[in-house]
């Protein structure tokens, strides 16, 4: 297996930047990875993510093995061909969105039999299954173990209970992955929010080899300030020469939270989920265009994202798109959103090459303090 090359150019406390090296391109980090479900970024142009300053997107395996079929993709060149996304791509591994359904699916020792959402279907997804479909079908640049997303709240045994199953999925999953020379094999830290748990997950998954570290069971209603002690938890005990990353996260104060804590890379639906609900994310924080009071604004949305959906609509046009219901609206302000993010990103690697990070923390904390909740997006949408 393939460990790609991880570069650490600079450092601030605990936060760092880098560069990721992989055979299709270099991803910058701290980076932000736009989630394209079903081989598409919603609303989005696949030259509009990356002229956006996006370097990596994601795959969903549970997603494209229903519809349109992982081996129908493979048939019709892999999933970069089929998408046209030319960069890295990263699959999560099926396990969030078989969790997420827990009246449709029977969970053992070997794997998970579930039923299609679409059409009731039934399906087997084991960790050699799974690494067949994202590495072999597919062809992502990196795939994710198989895990089981652990429920929260839950209690310390069914938290252990799940670390464990994880850790023994993640020695078949790299036994499925075998030896690859172009791609590379990530693995999930689990244990809820129980110190003693996180740390046996950490020293289990880091002792197996893998080419990067995912911290999971996050973003799955936890909250804030519990999300960032589960990180607390668990970052020391991850080796720092290799990727670490943070599924399913997040707001912007969340990025920015973690970041401080030692994560280099994220991805969440909330750009483009919140675009199609006409929520816009700025520096001065998150506005809904469907506010009466936009109604005859005509200043755009954020001149200082450098993107033409941030600079060249009015937030009174975006307000009639919106409120008409016209797919336009949606669509620019998906668009400016995963600008946003990546233009986030962008300050937060040039503040740590600075080593002014922790004055851009400490502003951007007080001024999106209110964006703070328990409600979490979840990563599949």
């Amino acid at each position: 297996m393939a460990t790609f090359p991880f570069e650490i150019k600079a450092r601030e406390g605990k936060a760092r930047t880098g560069v990721l090296k992989t055979p299709r391109g270099d991803i910058r980090t701290p980076a932000f990875m736009p989630v394209g479900t079903a081989a598409t970024v919603k609303a989005l142009y696949m030259d509009q993510v990356e002229q956006a300053g996006a370097d990596i997107i994601l795959g969903n395996t549970y997603h494209l093995m229903l519809r349109p079929g992982a081996e129908r993709v493979k048939r019709l060149g892999g999933l970069h061909k089929f998408s046209g996304w030319k960069g890295p791509m990263l699959t999560d591994s099926g396990g969030f969105q078989v969790w997420s359904l827990s009246q449709l699916r029977k969970m053992d020792a070997d794997g998970v039999t579930f039923r299609s959402h679409i059409d009731g279907s039934e399906h087997r997804l084991t960790p050699a299954r799974s690494i067949e479909i994202q590495a072999d079908l597919l062809g992502a640049d990196i795939s994710m173990q198989l895990d089981e997303c652990t429920d929260f709240p839950c209690t310390h045994e069914e938290a252990e209970r799940s670390l464990d199953l994880s850790l023994d999925w993640g020695a078949r999953s790299l036994e499925a992955f075998g030896e690859r020379d172009s791609q590379t094999l990530f693995g999930i830290v689990q244990g809820s929010n129980f110190r003693d748990l996180r740390e046996k997950s950490a020293k289990g998954v880091v002792s197996q080899g893998f080419g990067g570290i995912a911290l999971g069971g996050l973003a799955v209603g936890e909250g804030h300030d519990q999300m960032c002690a589960t990180i607390d938890m668990t970052v020391p005990y991850l080796p720092g020469e290799k990727p670490r990353y943070v599924m399913g996260v997040g707001k912007p104060i969340d990025l920015v939270e973690s970041v401080a804590r030692g994560i280099d890379m994220f991805d969440c639906v909330l750009p483009t989920r919140a675009g199609r609900h006409g929520q816009a994310w700025t520096w001065e924080g998150p506005i809904n265009l469907k506010n009466a009071r936009f109604a005859e604004d005509t200043s755009p949305i954020d001149e200082a994202v450098p993107s033409p959906a941030s600079q060249d609509y009015s937030k009174a046009y975006l307000h009639h798109l919106i409120k008409s219901g016209e797919y336009l609206g949606s669509m620019i302000l998906s668009w400016h959103n995963t600008a946003f993010f990546q233009a986030l990103m962008a300050e937060v690697r040039l503040a740590i090459e600075e080593n002014r990070f922790e004055a851009l923390r400490a502003e951007l904390s007080q001024r999106w303090a209110a964006t703070k909740s328990s409600a979490r997006a979840p990563k599949d949408a």
